[in-house]
């Protein structure tokens, strides 16, 4: 049984930073894409970063780049999503995502998706 469980949200405000953590239980493989997602009020979910579980490949949405760094920890199957110069545009729902390497910015290359963490940033 899969799951993955976010933690790590809160209220910071503007220029502040946090870090999102993803434990993933089950075992993760070479060929595994762990991604973070966000979905803000009244907007579409939007893919945020994913990397590549077996060559640690990253990739950034353009609006976090620079601002964003995604990283894991094999040993405790742990994806965590660093962020810095915190926007109040940043403000959303965070989910984690496991999926296959493909198209890792296309939520439907997922398959697991943990239940979210609330990150709020005010001005």
């Amino acid at each position: 049984q899969v799951q993955l469980v976010e933690s790590g949200g809160g209220l910071v405000q503007a220029g502040g930073s946090l870090r999102l953590s993803c434990a993933i239980s089950g075992r993760t493989f070479i060929g595994t894409a762990i991604a973070w997602f966000r979905q803000g009020p009244g907007k579409e979910r939007e893919f945020v970063a994913a990397i590549r579980w077996g060559g640690g490949g990253t990739f950034y949405a353009d609006s976090v780049k620079g601002r964003f760094t995604i990283s894991r920890d094999n040993a405790k199957n742990t994806v965590y999503l660093e962020m810095n110069t915190l926007k109040p545009e940043d403000t959303a729902a965070y989910y984690c995502a496991k999926g296959r390497v493909g198209t890792v910015t296309s939520g439907h290359n997922y398959d697991y998706w943990g239940q979210g963490t609330q990150v709020t940033v005010s001005s």
